[in-house]
């Protein structure tokens, strides 16, 4: 009896695990790789998404408009000049004074550069830099003559938005580097793009465009300041010594300078980059789509996938986390603001000096000076995207020194209408550092878009 039991088990048994693997069987079964191709020159990106559906699918999910869990961030066109009124003094005479939005994304960059009140008649084709894949042909094709080129000229052969042609290379989804800025900018520092690894690459293609520039005053060419490096101080060495200024403070008269979007310089002196962590890491990291695991190309801030972004290097709870991001963005924010503050008052000092014709011309040119200066620190922080967090220290030095340089300045301007004031009489003094400002090299109207 015994014997007939423990047979009878065993084909139970037998029969159960048959059962379970032909249910398993009936599954669906994982999405094959496929074996098309994508034709050689291939911008469209609904194109390739034929190829890389899971991929295309996480591509479009960057249409959303949402904060998210960022305080500082995300994709919703939220004017900054009526978060912070005080932009529009900071920005006196100058384009972003009257329109500032948030940017909503790789997907919405052809409406927003075309939307923008930014955009003018004089405008030139540099402004289409970092906009589409559909560049790179055109200059390819152009050359140089490009970049000079009326903005509007070129509006129809612009037909798609950052997409997969911009990182990729179509037959081998290597990672590649399509930014001839970029491309210039690591021949100057001598660095051989070919030598980067792959882990390197996740960040060097985010560097095509999340970058300070300006546009040469000769062909206006979109260019990197990295002759000396990627601080925030060697950016404003260079200006220095080529005279280069975006615009005259409209209330100032200071020659001013107009930071882009430095994300990545800011990244390179901080903790992340200093232990190998890429910007993708953080930004696109591998998630489950439909049947596959990719890295995700719905870019956003980090806090709104902490398990994936954070949790894989740090243990703490994502709670944890996530205060631990914005308690540093907040001490940020709020020296910033600060900055603001003594930026608006040193403005309004100069202001007042240079409305006495007895105005002492040394000191005239020193808070002009002092205001151009402060002016660059704080919107160097003001402009990049991660309200300090992609390195923190660096931040809170750059906006400290902005807040001493700015109270510098109003100091100067008052000691220039002092009953005790010397030297020669000159309200005007200081005004311009020389030729080749952006504005003027582009014409009116053309201005870096961030």
């Amino acid at each position: 009896m015994q014997k007939y039991w423990r047979g009878f088990m065993l084909l139970s048994l037998s029969l159960l695990m048959m059962l379970v693997l032909i249910v398993g069987c009936t599954q669906k079964a994982p999405t094959q790789p496929t074996t098309a191709s994508i034709p050689e020159g291939e911008l469209d990106p609904a194109v390739w998404g034929k190829v890389y559906p899971d991929h295309y699918a996480s591509y479009l999910k960057q249409k959303e408009q949402t904060k998210g869990n960022s305080k500082y961030g995300g994709s919703i066109p939220e004017s900054h000049l009526k978060e912070s009124p005080a932009q529009v003094k900071l920005f006196a005479g100058y384009p972003f004074s009257e329109d500032y939005n948030e940017e909503r994304g790789h997907l919405w960059a052809l409406e927003d550069v075309t939307g923008t009140q930014r955009i003018g008649p004089k405008t030139i084709s540099s402004c289409w830099n970092c906009k589409s894949p559909n560049l790179k042909p055109l200059v390819d094709k152009m050359g140089d003559a490009f970049w000079a080129t009326p903005f509007a000229e070129l509006k129809d052969q612009i037909k798609h938005p950052i997409a997969c042609a911009n990182c990729h290379d179509s037959k081998t989804m290597a990672l590649t580097i399509t930014s001839i800025p970029l491309l210039d900018a690591l021949k100057t520092r001598g660095i051989d793009p070919a030598k980067f690894s792959r882990q390197e690459m996740r960040t060097m293609v985010c560097a095509q465009c999340h970058v300070e520039y300006y546009f040469k005053p000769d062909n206006k060419k979109v260019t990197f300041p990295w002759n000396y490096g990627l601080k925030m101080d060697d950016a404003e060495k260079l200006y220095e010594e080529i005279s280069f200024k975006d615009w005259d403070h409209k209330e100032s008269q200071a020659p001013m300078l107009k930071a882009q979007h430095p994300d990545y310089e800011l990244f390179s002196t901080g903790v992340h980059a200093a232990n190998g962590v890429a910007c993708a890491d953080c930004h696109m990291p591998y998630v489950k789509q439909g049947q596959t695991k990719i890295s995700s190309h719905h870019l956003q801030s980090p806090l709104n996938h902490i398990s994936q972004s954070c949790q894989t290097c740090h243990k703490q709870s994502e709670e944890y986390l996530k205060n631990q991001v914005i308690g540093t963005q907040d001490a940020v924010f709020k020296t910033k603001v600060l900055l603001e503050t003594a930026l608006s008052e040193a403005i309004n000092a100069i202001a007042t000096a240079a409305k006495n014709p007895a105005a002492k011309a040394d000191m005239m040119t020193q808070a002009r000076s002092l205001h151009r200066k402060a002016g660059w620190r704080w919107d160097y922080i003001s402009a990049e995207n991660s309200m300090g967090w992609h390195s923190p220290n660096e931040a809170l030095r750059i906006l400290g020194e902005g807040i001493d340089l700015a109270r510098q300045a109003q100091l100067k301007a008052n000691l220039a209408v002092g009953t005790t004031a010397g030297g020669e009489a000159g309200a005007a003094a200081g005004k311009t550092p020389g030729a080749g400002t952006s504005v003027d090299a582009a014409g009116q109207g053309a201005v870096p878009i961030p």
